[in-house]
C-alpha cells in the first residue's frame, strides 16, 4: 500500500514538470540508509534537505506493553531517526558528496510534550526525538557544519494513522465512542478545527526555506492551540 502511494506521489510531481523519484526504504537498515542518500545525491546532484518522518504508533496500557512492540517502536521512531542524521550529516557537512550544509526537519509529536494515556511508548519515542534534535543542532553548530536542525510538533492530523488512533482510544475504552472523540478534538483545539496535512506540511517547507536561516535547535508546534491551553 505505501509503495503504491509514494509511486504515485512521484509520478504526480513529475507530471507537474518537477523531478521526483520514489525509494522504497526500511528506516532500520543502515545499509538502506546509505543507499537511499547515495542514489538522491545521484539523482539531484546534491542533498539540501532532509526530514525525518517515518514513525508508527502503538496504543497500549503500560502494564499490557509487549516486549517486542517496544523494541519495533524504537528501532522505527528513535534508532531510525537517530542513523538518518548520521549519514544524512556525513553527507551535508563540509566535505562531503553533498557539502554545502543544509536544513535537517524531524517530525515529533504533540505527545512528545505531554502526556497521553495509552500513548506511553509512543510519547517516549517523540521526546526522544525532541531532545535528539536539539543536541544535534548543538552540535552541527558548534562544528560549523552549516546544517540547521529544528523539529515539528503536530497535534492530531487527519490521517490514516490519526484516524486508527482515536478507534484505538475508543476501543481501550479512554474515549466513549467516536461522537465524544470528535467533540473532545474540537474542544481542544482554540483555532476550532482539527489539522490537516498540508499544515504540517507548510512548517517543514518553512523550516526548509531560507526564511527559517536563523532558526536552529528550535520547536514548531503545529496543533491548533492546543498545548496552550
Amino acid at each position: 500500500m505505501q509503495v503504491e502511494r509514494g509511486e504515485a506521489t512521484a509520478a504526480c510531481i513529475c507530471e507537474q514538470g518537477v523531478k521526483a523519484i520514489f525509494i522504497r526504504h526500511d528506516v532500520t537498515d543502515e545499509s538502506g540508509w546509505v543507499a537511499a542518500l547515495d542514489l538522491t545525491i545521484k539523482q539531484f546532484g546534491g542533498l539540501d534537505i532532509f526530514v525525518n518522518n517515518a514513525a508508527i504508533e502503538q496504543t497500549c496500557m503500560i502494564a499490557d506493553v509487549k516486549f517486542a512492540d517496544v523494541q519495533k517502536l524504537i528501532a522505527i521512531n528513535v534508532t531510525g531517526m537517530i542513523i538518518g542524521h548520521k549519514h544524512a550529516i556525513r553527507a551535508m557537512r563540509p566535505g562531503g558528496p553533498a557539502g554545502n550544509g543544509g536544513s535537517i526537519i524531524n517530525l515529533s509529536s504533540v505527545s512528545g510534550l505531554i502526556g497521553t494515556p495509552a500513548l506511553g511508548v509512543y510519547t517516549a519515542s517523540k521526546g526522544a526525538v525532541r531532545l535528539f534534535s536539539k543536541s544535534a543542532a548543538i552540535e552541527c553548530d558548534r562544528l560549523g557544519y552549516g546544517i540547521r536542525v529544528n523539529s515539528i510538533y503536530p497535534g492530531l492530523v487527519d490521517t490514516d494513522m490519526g484516524n486508527k488512533l482515536i478507534d484505538d482510544f475508543v476501543g481501550l475504552g479512554v474515549i466513549m465512542d467516536r461522537a465524544d472523540a470528535q467533540q473532545q478534538m474540537l474542544a481542544g483545539y482554540p483555532i476550532g478545527r482539527t489539522g490537516v496535512p498540508v499544515d504540517i506540511a507548510n512548517a517543514a517547507l518553512f523550516l526548509a526555506s531560507d526564511l527559517s536561516s536563523w532558526i536552529a535547535g528550535t520547536e514548531i508546534v503545529v496543533d491548533g492551540g492546543m498545548t496552550s491551553t
